[in-house]
């Protein structure tokens, strides 16, 4: 009988690597400290709860990298995507999820598997010396004794960066005589209808006096060892995007464009759009408005805004710590550690960003994971896919003179090698202008299917 492959962490990214690794036929034992320990953000003991939005983004996958990477990871028969497509709720063009729902099918999908077991309790340090089959995915709140053990073992400072939540508000609190529902364009999405998010529109006046509140609202303090910690672009606190600008918000986050205000027929000055956060329809994300103002100043200022101005509020934002490694250095090209290669790293510790690829670097941890305890290989996927992509940018690229230079990324068509651009489209005629653009989205996301599918069936080729 084989060792088993030991998970720590049942994050997106441990729960996406014990299914792998359980499906190809490996025993799992999946190491979880919660609920017996809980971390700054999460609140439940579920498997790949979501402490941050509940959109896994954009689900296009023709022009989109994001939902080019959903398209890889269903193919790759993945747990995460099983089970978020089967507890989506309207969200445009993305795809969005009940949290609640969705994780709570993970937890009882994996539990169910005949080659999974669970042992609850912290891993404090590095895992025992025979535990010869690794994958850590504790994430970026990885505790202090584990963070400070992988240090010792690599030599190196785990590089660190702070993340902010969003506020979530009760539908039946929203004045719809101010507020109104429309995708953007009126785009639909999975499970949607084109009308999926609720819109507060403000004018130049009502922009003025919350753009003059939100700058006055008073923060929370960082320690003094937290003060030189950057913020990820991606999850900018909104508080920290104003600072740059008084339009900066107009032109994120607040964008009007496609949205008509049903009062005036017109786009709004600005706009805050809140995203449906459970099937039930009750709880709604306030889209982009994760924070380090305290509760306090959230429940002010936000009210300010015009629908919510009796808004009640069942989780108000926060912001925590996330640490990562510098994984081109550390980390070889299927994710084990060169200082210790029974440890493989999985998840945001890996330096991508993003729940979907959390998870997709799951999927080739577990995947790799058991190749080794099968006795076989695991071949990893083209560069020329999304998972191939994101596999390239953690384990080889962003070495600069020695010197770290490597930052969290989401997936996004710069990390795939180039493609020559079609120049003509189906019927023959020339591409000009922005056409060429999508035109090159879509033949970057033609060529990573087509290689993802090979990749596949090369794979099932080798387990039989």
């Amino acid at each position: 009988m084989t060792d088993p492959i030991h998970i720590v962490g049942a994050g997106l990214a441990g729960s996406e690597a014990a299914w792998q690794a359980a499906q190809a036929g490996a025993k799992v034992v999946i190491h979880e400290m919660r609920p017996q320990k809980m971390t700054e953000a999460h609140k439940t003991g579920d498997c790949a709860e979501l402490v941050c939005s509940n959109s896994f983004r954009s689900d296009d996958k023709e022009n989109n990298a994001v939902g080019l990477l959903h398209e890889e990871m269903r193919r790759a028969d993945s747990l995460i995507m099983k089970c978020a497509d089967a507890n989506q709720v309207p969200a445009g063009g993305a795809l969005a999820v009940d949290r609640e729902a969705f994780s709570s099918a993970v937890t009882n999908t994996l539990k169910a598997h005949p080659n999974i077991s669970f042992v609850l309790g912290e891993i404090a340090g590095l895992p025992p010396a025979d535990w010869a089959n690794v994958v850590v995915a504790t994430g970026p709140l990885t505790t202090p004794a584990l963070a400070s053990a992988i240090r010792e073992v690599t030599g190196e400072d785990a590089l660190a960066f702070f993340d902010a939540i969003a506020p979530i508000v009760y539908k039946d609190s929203i004045d719809f005589s101010v507020a109104w529902m429309q995708s953007r364009y009126n785009k639909s999405g999975p499970g949607g209808d084109g009308a999926d998010y609720i819109n507060c529109p403000m004018d130049k006046d009502q922009y003025a006096v919350f753009y003059a509140a939100l700058m006055a609202g008073e923060k929370t303090e960082f320690k003094e060892w937290e003060k030189s910690t950057p913020y990820f672009e991606a999850c900018l606190p909104v508080e920290v995007m104003a600072e740059r600008g008084v339009d900066t918000l107009r032109y994120g986050p607040m964008k009007p464009v496609g949205l008509d205000d049903p009062r005036t027929g017109r786009w709004p000055y600005a706009v805050v759009q809140l995203r449906q956060d459970n099937a039930l329809g009750s709880l709604w994300n306030m889209v982009g408005f994760q924070t380090k103002l305290k509760h306090g100043s959230q429940v002010d200022v936000f009210r300010l805004i015009p629908g919510l101005e009796k808004a009640e509020f069942a989780r108000l934002g926060g912001i925590h710590r996330n640490t990562f490694l510098n994984s081109p250095k550390l980390l070889d090209g299927s994710l084990r550690l060169k200082a210790r290669p029974a440890l493989r790293f999985a998840g945001q510790m890996t330096g991508v960003e993003g729940y979907l690829e959390s998870a997709a670097v799951g999927l080739l941890a577990g995947r790799f994971a058991a190749g080794d305890a099968l006795g076989g290989s695991a071949v990893p996927p083209p560069w020329t896919t999304a998972l191939g992509a994101l596999l390239h940018h953690i384990t080889a690229g962003h070495l600069s003179g020695g010197r770290q230079s490597f930052q969290p990324m989401n997936v996004n068509f710069g990390l795939f090698p180039e493609i020559t651009e079609p120049r003509t489209d189906a019927g023959g005629r020339p591409i000009k202008g922005k056409d060429r653009g999508r035109e090159r989205k879509r033949a970057l996301s033609r060529r990573a299917l087509a290689d993802l599918n090979q990749w596949l069936k090369n794979a099932r080729q080798a387990a039989e």
